[in-house]
C-alpha cells in the first residue's frame, strides 16, 4: 500500500483548516446537500465531503457510510490534496497504489474513486469532495466538469466559515478564530507535553491616534501592527485580533525562554517601522506573556485572562 506523503505546506495547511472551527462539529444541511446532490447526479453509492486532519481524515458530510472518519494513512484523499486537479482511480484492485489497500480489501470496498480537492485560499488545500463506487467506472471530461461545479459549492461554504473567522480589516484571526485554533493548539500541547507560550499585546496611545489623526489612521495603525507581527513571529504561530487595539499570539513547541528573545525581534521590528514610516504617530505596545501550563490552563480563556492580566499590569508600570 502507498501511504500518501505529507504536502510541503503541511503546517500551514493544518493551521487553516483548525481555524475553520469546523472539525467535530455537526453535520449541516449546506453540505449535506452537496453530497445528496452529487449522489443523484452520479449515481455513486458514497460520497463524502472529507476534511484531512494531521492523522486522520473526518467527514464533515458523508452519505453511503456511516463512518465519521477514517485513517489518513489509508486514505484516498491523502493523495488528493497533493494537487489542484481531480484525483481519480478508475479501478482500485488493479492499481499498484491501493490494491492491497485496508479500504480496496475490505469495508467499503472501494474500487472507483474521484476526489476534488477543496481549497479555502492558495496553496490551501484541506480536503476533498470525493465520489466513491463499490464497482470500476469511467470518468468523462464532462463528470470532472461537474464534479468540479459540486467542489466550488463546498468551497463557497468554507469561505464563508472562513470569513466568520476572521479580521476584516487586518486579516488575521478574529477571537472566534483564535478560540478553534488556540484551543487545538493547547490541546496538542497538553497530549505531547511540548512547550506553549501566549503573548497578550495591547497598543499603548491607540485612542489619541484616532482623537488626533482620524479612524482611518487608527486602523493604519493596527494593520501595521498586524503586519509587524506577521513578521516577527514564525509562520505556523497562531496570531489574531481578538478586538479594539489588543493582538494575540500563541506558539506552539516554544519554551519560555524563546519569550525575550521573541518581543525583542518585535520591538526591533516597530523601530525600524516607526523611523521609516514617520507618519506624525509611532506604533507602541505593551505586553504579557505566559507559558502554558496544563495544571492552571484548562481552555484558551484560562491562557488569555492570564496572559491579558499580566499585560494589563505591565502596562501601568512607569515608562
Amino acid at each position: 500500500m502507498l501511504s500518501a506523503a505529507i504536502p510541503a505546506d503541511e503546517a500551514e495547511r493544518i493551521q487553516a483548516l483548525q481555524a475553520l472551527g469546523i472539525l467535530d462539529t455537526p453535520r449541516e444541511d449546506r453540505f449535506d446537500r452537496v453530497t445528496r446532490l452529487a449522489k443523484r447526479i452520479f449515481g455513486v453509492p458514497i460520497v463524502i465531503v472529507s476534511l484531512v486532519d494531521t492523522d486522520r481524515q473526518w467527514f464533515k458530510s458523508c452519505i453511503g457510510m456511516a463512518a465519521t472518519e477514517g485513517s489518513r494513512e489509508t486514505s484516498f484523499c491523502g493523495h488528493a490534496i497533493h494537487g489542484d486537479g481531480i484525483y481519480l482511480v478508475p479501478d482500485a484492485q488493479v492499481d499498484p497504489r491501493f490494491h492491497d489497500n485496508p479500504m480496496v480489501m475490505g469495508d467499503p470496498h472501494i474500487r472507483f474513486y474521484a476526489g476534488c480537492p477543496l481549497g479555502i485560499g492558495p496553496g490551501s488545500r484541506i480536503g476533498t469532495l470525493c465520489l466513491i463506487d463499490r464497482e470500476p467506472r469511467s470518468f468523462s471530461d464532462d463528470d470532472a466538469a461537474a464534479l468540479r461545479d459540486l467542489a466550488g459549492m463546498v468551497e463557497q461554504e468554507l469561505l464563508a466559515i472562513r470569513m466568520a473567522t476572521l479580521d476584516e480589516l487586518t486579516q488575521l484571526s478574529n477571537r472566534r478564530g483564535l478560540v478553534a485554533l488556540g484551543q487545538n493548539t493547547i490541546s496538542l500541547a497538553r497530549r505531547f507535553k511540548k512547550p506553549a507560550l501566549m503573548f497578550f499585546f495591547d497598543l499603548d496611545g491607540f485612542k489619541p491616534i484616532n482623537d488626533t489623526f482620524g479612524h482611518a489612521a487608527g486602523d493604519l495603525a493596527l494593520k501595521d501592527f498586524a503586519q509587524l507581527l506577521n513578521e516577527s513571529f514564525r509562520e505556523a504561530d497562531v496570531i489574531a485580533r481578538p478586538g479594539g487595539d489588543e493582538f494575540v499570539v500563541l506558539c506552539a513547541d516554544c519554551p519560555e525562554t524563546e519569550a525575550a528573545p521573541m518581543i525583542a525581534r518585535l520591538r526591533s521590528h516597530v523601530e525600524r517601522h516607526n523611523r521609516q514610516a514617520a507618519r506624525g504617530f509611532d506604533v507602541r505596545f505593551s505586553v504579557g506573556a505566559v507559558a502554558f501550563d496544563p495544571r492552571r490552563h484548562h481552555s484558551i480563556a484560562d491562557l488569555t485572562a492570564e496572559a491579558d492580566a499580566l499585560m494589563y499590569q505591565r502596562k501601568l508600570r512607569p515608562r
